[in-house]
């Protein structure tokens, strides 16, 4: 039934990305950057530029499985372009969010792709590798704009115009069982559970516990689950009778905390890790919040919003300021990040006197030693690789800002120097 499952959604996107892809061509005769021209300072402008200004497209998840993460990653980039607005724009422009809120929903993300890609320069918002992976030839074949998916599969490197901040998937699970083999007793010849999403997300983190494992002398324990299965229990019945001494979750934030919550219950008091997408301090809340607090870690492409910099204490203070009503998450990391980014790019195609796609695209290029102030150093210079390797480890804590302290600083773990991402 799953694997069943898998094949008709795979076969829905292709046929949806046929459909838009032809309603997209038949709306404009050329692609890219045809709308275009100079303007009176002296800039090329194309698609989604004019003297006033810069228009970019938010696809988001405020409804969907990661309504949580949707809606801090949106906040967080409206609240970076106020700012920057506040600060002049970029080269005498505002910058300008449109946002469709897909509800993780195939049909609904590929439509508003559709929708919007002839009016804006790019996206820095595009939550859902699976639907990111549905329009990545579209992208490199004809629209050719910049995209900064909220999305870590290894599926996407390799776009010039689709670009992942932070360490992939893969990457990122190996260096969590490097962090269980340093720090919390895993040890050559145990058997590590691995519960993982069907689908883009969790196989490409099975590949970096997989890849992990056969380094360390490990057993990979699998247990495939589906984004509506929420019950954890049947999972851990299995991992506890296969005698596991760690788990890694790549699913979202229900599951982790239904895992943990239901091993804490039966005795299976060992560590579990989760990637970057399976934790919201919103869970600390629960039933499961204690056993959380315990037994759960995250890895992630950044330093938490609880961080000690100066920029994270920035952040904290502006979005509370903004949003009073809304509790802090690393949603609000991810989508500053990103927002950050692209508008660096953009300052940079400014001062070049190209505010095209192309000419953003090639500025991103030039962005080889950026930091957004969380930890670490991002490198744009080669689409074939994401712009880190590094992954922090943070551990839930309701004490802390945004529910998470940090327990391990960035680092990148010695087999996730030796991987090729996505092999």
């Amino acid at each position: 039934m799953t694997m069943r499952r898998h094949r008709r959604l795979a076969a829905t996107l292709t046929a949806l990305v046929a459909l838009t892809a032809a309603a997209g061509c038949s709306s404009k005769a050329k692609s890219g950057d045809d709308a275009g021209g100079q303007g009176a300072d002296g800039v090329k402008t194309g698609r989604g530029v004019d003297a006033k200004a810069i228009q970019l497209g938010v696809l988001t998840d405020m409804t969907g499985v990661y309504a949580t993460l949707g809606k801090s990653v949106t906040q967080a980039q409206q609240l970076y372009v106020k700012q920057l607005n506040a600060a002049g724009g970029v080269c005498g422009r505002t910058v300008e969010l449109t946002i469709r809120d897909h509800g993780y929903d195939p049909q609904k993300a590929l439509a508003g792709y559709t929708e919007l890609e002839p009016k804006v320069l790019g996206f820095p918002q595009f939550i859902g590798s699976p639907f990111v992976a549905a329009v990545k030839q579209r992208v490199d074949g004809q629209d050719k704009g910049l995209v900064l998916p909220q999305a870590w599969s290894a599926s996407l490197l390799g776009s010039p115009h689709i670009r992942v901040i932070g360490s992939t998937y893969d990457i990122e699970t190996i260096n969590a069982v490097d962090f269980l083999l340093k720090e919390k007793g895993l040890r050559k010849g145990d058997k590590l559970g691995h519960v993982y999403f069907e689908g883009d997300y969790g196989e490409n983190a099975l590949k970096g516990s997989r890849y992990a494992a056969e380094q360390a002398g490990l057993t990979v324990v699998e247990q495939k689950i589906k984004p509506t299965d929420n019950d954890m229990s049947a999972q851990v019945a299995a991992l506890k009778q296969a005698g596991v001494k760690a788990v890694v979750v790549s699913a979202g934030p229900r599951q982790a905390a239904s895992l943990v919550g239901v091993a804490a219950a039966v005795k299976l008091t060992v560590p579990v890790i989760g990637n970057n997408s399976a934790f919201a301090p919103q869970l600390l809340a629960t039933q499961a919040g204690p056993a959380l607090e315990r037994m759960y870690y995250v890895a992630t492409p950044s330093l938490p919003i609880g961080a000690d910099t100066p920029v994270a204490k920035k952040l904290v203070a502006d979005y509370r300021a903004a949003y009073p009503e809304d509790a802090l998450d690393n949603g609000v990391v991810a989508g500053w990040s990103a927002a950050q980014v692209f508008g660096e790019a953009l300052k940079k195609a400014c001062a070049d006197k190209d505010l095209t796609r192309e000419g953003v695209g090639k500025a991103l290029l030039t962005l080889n030693a950026h930091d957004a102030g969380f930890g670490m150093t991002h490198d744009f210079s080669d689409p074939q690789a994401p712009s880190s390797r590094q992954s922090a480890i943070i551990q839930p804590d309701k004490s802390v800002p945004g529910g998470a302290r940090v327990a391990r600083e960035p680092q990148v773990s010695d087999a996730a120097k030796a991987f090729t991402p996505g092999g």
